[in-house]
């Protein structure tokens, strides 16, 4: 065979990849009043890539992909976004997987559909560090396949893409190439930093982390617009990386409501994981702590067991303080290695005045048993210092005060020492705050007072002007 003939062979075979590939495209969003164009103004589209102006207010070419490389159901924020939406009649393509329960209106409104990706094979999950450097690329691959298939011909073109990050690895780069080849709008809503969360298994300065940390930099520039879950992430992005950005405070929804004496009694009545303690804990002989988490490195709930340890203790010598009954609800790779904990420490007789117990409730139950609590217990110590636990959120819609770890720069934003809730810093200072709180029933109801104040702004009232100004679902303008 002569040169001539490989070269050709060559030229044939790399035109049909670059014509099938083109075939193949996703299909464009072409707004209502650009859908009579030709095939001549719909490539110069394709080619430009998408057109951010300020068109139209017209819901027909609102439709919202909200995407969450992660479990739906432990992404309430993202299905408030996808509720909110769908509350001015928009359509709503909700992406993620689906491993635990969604909000009740996200399965009943005809507007939302729900498009779920397929879960990674679990011979490449691991909590080894040695094990994650070699399977992390495996599941990342299985990841961009699978986002971009979905993305690209599993759901149908979107005016707007809404991005969660983290995780940052794929999705901001997936995201930014489906946005440009289906004419739509990318918004990245932080919720944190994706290289920080990185850093808490390999450390600060590990090559992947920077790596990671110039990835995040770099494709966050390619969206129209961000949210940022508080005031100071806000800042950061826009300083270190002069990109536009919003602060989308967390708030309660309505289904986080104070309850009435005769709920409270009901419910904990009801409940297995509190009717046992029901009485004591209407009487206020026993106190009920509650405390939410997904078991996940930046929660050191040891932190809380050598807390209520020490509290145990203390009751001994002082009879007047209230036992606890403490429920931590929540799943995750953590939560073994605690259970085998507590059940060490029952067994030694070192929470002869506490119970700590572990439940997976429904979201209405949940809601029902932040109401019916005593008391919330944070312990998100935030890997990048900017983001807030949308946990602490939840407790103040039902009006219940929280002690919280405070050692980072964005709590003052979420927590008003004093009114609301108290900080601690370590096992100590959080058994402090338990004691005295407990011993004055006159300190806790003024906590209680000022969570309940929290209750008269809620998610909607923070979402409208922020999200729905810039989705064109308000009468007002964008954000610049």
């Amino acid at each position: 065979m002569s040169l001539l003939d490989i070269a050709l062979s060559v030229a044939l075979c790399i035109s049909t990849v670059i014509t099938v590939f083109i075939v193949t495209l996703p299909s464009q969003f072409v707004p209502s009043g650009s859908r009579n164009n030709g095939p001549h103004e719909q490539e110069l589209g394709r080619q430009n890539g998408p057109k951010y102006d300020n068109d139209t207010k017209n819901k027909d070419d609102s439709s919202v992909q909200v995407v969450v490389l992660g479990d739906i159901g432990h992404s309430p924020r993202m299905q408030y976004h996808a509720i909110s939406i769908a509350k001015h009649g928009v359509k709503v393509q909700l992406i993620g997987y689906l491993e635990s329960e969604l909000h009740p209106d996200i399965v009943t409104n005809s507007l939302i559909t729900v498009v779920s990706l397929p879960a990674a094979p679990k011979s490449l999950q691991t909590g080894s560090r040695l094990l994650f450097l070699l399977l992390g690329p495996l599941k990342v691959l299985w990841q961009v396949w699978s986002l971009y298939y979905a993305l690209g011909y599993r759901t149908k073109p979107s005016k707007w893409m809404l991005v969660q990050n983290p995780p940052s690895i794929p999705t901001l780069a997936i995201a930014q190439i489906i946005c440009y080849f289906r004419n739509t709008r990318l918004v990245i809503d932080w919720h944190n930093f994706g290289y920080s969360i990185l850093a808490l298994k390999l450390g600060n300065n590990h090559p992947l982390v920077k790596a990671s940390e110039i990835y995040e930099s770099f494709y966050s520039r390619s969206a129209a617009f961000n949210f940022a879950v508080t005031d100071v992430m806000a800042q950061k992005l826009r300083s270190q990386y002069n990109i536009k950005t919003e602060t989308l405070h967390d708030r309660p929804p309505q289904h986080f409501q104070p309850l009435t004496p005769e709920e409270r009694i009901a419910f904990l009545t009801r409940l297995p994981e509190t009717a046992k303690h029901a009485h004591e804990i209407v009487t206020g002989s026993r106190k009920l702590i509650v405390s939410a988490t997904s078991w996940t490195v930046d929660e050191d709930f040891s932190i809380l067991l050598d807390a209520l340890v020490a509290y145990s203790t203390e009751v001994d010598h002082l009879p007047q303080l209230p036992k606890i009954l403490a429920i931590i609800t929540g799943k995750g790779p953590r939560k073994e290695p605690y259970l085998s904990k507590i059940q060490q420490l029952e067994k030694d007789g070192c929470l002869t005045n506490v119970s700590v117990l572990t439940a997976w409730l429904t979201p209405g139950d949940y809601a029902t048993l932040l109401g019916a609590a005593d008391l919330g217990i944070s312990l998100h110590t935030s890997s990048s210092g900017v983001d807030l636990p949308m946990k602490v959120v939840d407790m103040f819609g039902t009006g219940l005060p929280v002690v919280g770890w405070s050692k980072f720069l964005a709590w003052p934003e979420l927590v008003k020492e004093d009114i609301n809730g108290k900080g601690f810093g370590s096992v100590a200072e959080l058994q402090s705050l338990l004691g005295s709180l407990f011993s004055n029933p006159d300190r806790l109801k003024r906590l209680r007072d000022g969570a309940l104040q929290e209750c008269n702004h809620r998610w909607d009232d923070e979402w409208n002007p922020v999200a729905g100004r810039l989705f064109h679902l308000v009468d007002d303008q964008p954000p610049k």
